[in-house]
């Protein structure tokens, strides 16, 4: 950019110098024209003086013709400023080629005094080194113009010197050629000088424009910081700080009510269509929550798809359940290229006084939580049974990590048996919790529980510890065919090193990887390029990978490959009733044909009658579970009964 500025300002110099020039160019030359009318040769000088006004006209419109090189600006865009530099570099060649061509007018001066032997000549050596030298005097600021102008007429002069002969006219040949030569330094010197000149100017120009612009841009970053630390980029939503900062301030004024979304379907929506069209739907969801939401109302995005609405219904006039329903209704219309109903929102809504927004908060995200188990599109209120349950997990984070230091959970066993109902082939760990004042905790409550606390690791070292016992009371009783199942949640799978801790414990323990079987559910589908290497590992050290609840989630032929399973399991839901029910019947034939097909071993859960027990054995289900073949039991129930007649069956 600086050279094409410089440039620009030689072009500019150059028209202005090649104006002045020409008018004293014009004058020598109609003086030309009188001493060669005077002196016979009125002819030839006529026809020289009209060549050189004609040139001398073609140089003053090449000045005057416009150039877009001359309103180049160092602001310009890239593709204007190459158009620019074209434009420039045009113009000058031309002029460069004008100059020339005048030069050439004047080297035919010889024809008016017999090659500079007249009684004319001196005359005319004169006026040719006093214009060969007003062009250098006036152009200063591009050398090769007067340099293509000087080149003929001084060439023209020594020539004829040296051939008219004679002492005199040698010497004064050589001074003439010296002289061309000193004009073109000169000239090449005086463009360096205005290139320096140019050169100042233009940083000069250029630092003070920086420092008014970096001057207006500082306060504009400052703006612009100021935004950004407080919303969201990409919908233009106050962000989690914004939000908390403006939501404190209004708290401290009066009693708000929050409101906490959740997009049901946006996951979905991300994987299939792509993250620029979930972007597009976060923006279309952010306009759509501001123009449904009170005016007056704080709307943020929180992260990912999670969105919160903080309002004073009571100065709004609309009730909580109001305002939920209608942005339910705003969110539930179709987005451009989806289905329509593809995309819902979930909302958890708090409305009574707490003592902090982190509080209210909490409480709101408890009630998003049961409003999402309810189903799409639902909300749910806080209430006094969410903060019982809100307190029972804060329970389980705070004991959990006391219970896992003492050993208080425990691993019961549920047998799976083979077609016959009688041999056992597999037992399944199920984790228990009893709390000391909560009583048994549910698997996924105790799950969420340490993935809360960051305590997912050590939860898995617990559970595989127990794991690894049974697996040697098995050996010991001679029943090291049957194989025990492990349950590794996706959150696990993907946040912990699961290939590593199970491969080294039972390499440790010298127990034989075949009698370990990993369950995953199909819900590890979802992100197969966060698990596929663990579960290669697993499958390369001769672990085998078991599909849970098959049939209910995200299954595909594909993810079964990508997954590594060996087994799969039809989950309880088409097993109950599946005497009454045709389509589970043919349900449960076409999972039991793909085993077949695909070399995959099937295990059919929750067989709670003999009627659903011998459906599946007509069918040749080759693995069964469920209440009616056995319960869960703890270990020492499990050796005091099962383990006992299986090893006398043996």
């Amino acid at each position: 950019m600086r050279d094409v500025l410089i440039r620009r300002d030689q072009l500019e110099a150059m028209r202005g110098s090649v104006l002045t020039a020409i008018p004293v160019n014009m004058l020598l030359g109609l003086a030309s024209l009188l001493v060669a009318y005077r002196s016979d040769h009125g002819s030839a000088g006529a026809l020289w003086y009209a060549a050189s006004t004609g040139v001398n006209l073609l140089r003053i419109a090449l000045c005057r013709a416009p150039c877009l090189g001359l309103s180049l600006t160092a602001d310009m865009p890239p593709r204007m400023t190459e158009a620019a530099a074209h434009s420039i570099d045009r113009h000058l060649r031309a002029n460069i080629a004008a100059a020339f061509l005048s030069g050439s007018v004047w080297a035919c001066q010889p024809l008016l005094c017999e090659g500079y032997t007249s009684a004319q000549a001196l005359f005319y050596l004169g006026v040719t080194c006093g214009v060969t030298a007003g062009a250098v005097t006036h152009g200063t600021a591009f050398a090769r113009i007067p340099v293509s102008f000087i080149l003929l007429p001084l060439l023209s002069v020594t020539g004829c010197l040296l051939l008219a002969g004679g002492f005199d006219r040698t010497c004064l040949a050589a001074c003439v050629l010296l002289y061309f030569l000193a004009l073109t330094h000169t000239a090449f010197r005086s463009e360096a000088g205005f290139r320096a000149a140019s050169r100042l100017k233009n940083e000069a120009t250029a630092l003070a424009r920086s420092r008014a612009e970096a001057h207006a841009s500082a306060s504009a970053l400052v703006d612009e910081m100021r935004w950004r630390a407080t919303h969201d980029d990409l919908t233009g939503l106050l962000n989690r700080a914004g939000f908390i900062q403006q939501a404190e301030d209004r708290l401290a004024a009066g009693a708000q009510s929050l409101l906490l979304l959740d997009l049901d379907g946006f996951k979905f929506v991300n994987d299939v269509y792509g993250h620029k069209s979930g972007d597009h739907v976060l923006i279309e969801v952010a306009r759509r929550l501001r123009a449904a939401a009170p005016e007056t109302a704080l709307a943020a995005r929180l992260g990912g798809d999670e969105f919160a609405v903080l309002y004073d219904h009571a100065a709004s006039g609309t009730s909580h359940d109001v305002l939920a329903e209608r942005l339910i209704a705003a969110v539930g219309l179709p987005f451009a290229g989806f289905d329509a109903g593809r995309l819902g929102v979930s909302i958890g809504i708090h409305a009574g006084p707490e003592p902090s927004l982190t509080e209210m908060l909490s409480c709101a995200d408890e009630a998003l939580y049961a409003a999402k188990a309810s189903g799409q599109s639902q909300f749910r209120t806080f209430d006094a049974g969410l903060r019982d349950r809100l307190q029972m997990r804060r329970d389980l984070e705070r004991d959990l990590s006391q219970a896992l230091a003492e050993n208080a959970l425990e691993v019961w066993f549920q047998p799976i048996y083979a077609l016959d109902a009688r041999t056992l082939v597999g037992l399944e760990a199920l984790v228990r919790w009893q709390h000391p004042r909560l009583g048994w905790i549910a698997p996924p409550d105790l799950i969420a529980a340490a993935a809360s606390v960051g305590l997912t690791e050590s939860l898995l070292r617990a559970i595989l510890e127990q794991v690894c016992a049974m697996m040697q009371i098995l050996r010991s009783r001679g029943l090291g065919t049957v194989r025990v199942a492990m349950n590794v949640s996706p959150r696990e799978m993907a946040q912990v090193p699961v290939d590593e801790i199970v491969i080294g414990r039972l390499s440790l323990l010298d127990l034989p990887p075949a009698m370990l079987e990993i369950e995953i559910t199909e819900e590890t589908a979802l992100d197969i390029g966060a698990v596929q290497g663990k579960l290669q590992a697993l499958s390369r050290a001769g672990i085998r990978v078991a599909l849970d609840d098959f049939g209910i989630g995200y299954s595909s032929l594909s993810s079964l490959r990508q997954l590594r399973a060996d087994r799969i399991k039809i989950d309880r839901s088409f097993v109950t009733g599946l005497g009454t029910c045709e389509d589970k019947h043919g349900l449960v034939l076409a999972v039991l044909g793909l085993g077949r097909l695909l070399g995959l071993e099937v295990v059919a859960e929750g067989v709670e009658s003999a009627e659903e027990l011998h459906i599946l054995q007509a069918m040749g289900c080759p693995f069964l579970q469920g209440y009616h073949l056995g319960r869960p039991m703890p270990v020492h129930a499990l050796e005091n009964t099962l383990l006992i007649a299986q090893t006398e069956a043996a």
